[in-house]
């Protein structure tokens, strides 16, 4: 795809086309476009976070996990829960559970049970 053909994509997101969004995302996360993706959660589009948040979950990228969770990607934080619990990041897992994420209660309660 060119980029002219990207830039006619973003003007489609920038006048609410939801699917525009879908695929520009798609598009990015193949790419590995980082600021388009971030672009589209700001747009609000779900599928750019999930897609996001798989992608920095997958290089370990804390700094994009917590941008995503600042903005309500809720597959973010429980990326985020994941690698905190795999580095021992107690204070991050409390953190994120506290937050909602239903993974980081989860991994906290599995860590009680195991000290008991």
């Amino acid at each position: 795809m060119t980029a002219t053909d990207r830039n006619a994509l973003r003007q489609l997101v920038e006048e609410g086309n939801e699917e525009a969004a879908d695929r520009l995302a798609f598009l990015a996360a193949k790419d590995g476009d980082v600021e388009t993706l971030k672009y589209l959660v700001d747009a609000g589009n779900e599928s750019a976070g999930d897609l996001l948040a798989k992608q920095a979950a997958g290089q370990g990228d804390l700094e994009t996990l917590e941008y995503l969770i600042d903005n309500g990607v809720a597959t973010a934080a429980d990326q985020r829960a994941t690698i905190a619990s795999e580095r021992g990041d107690a204070a991050t897992l409390q953190r994120l559970a506290d937050e909602g994420s239903e993974v980081a209660q989860t991994l906290l309660s599995r860590a009680i049970n195991d000290t008991e």
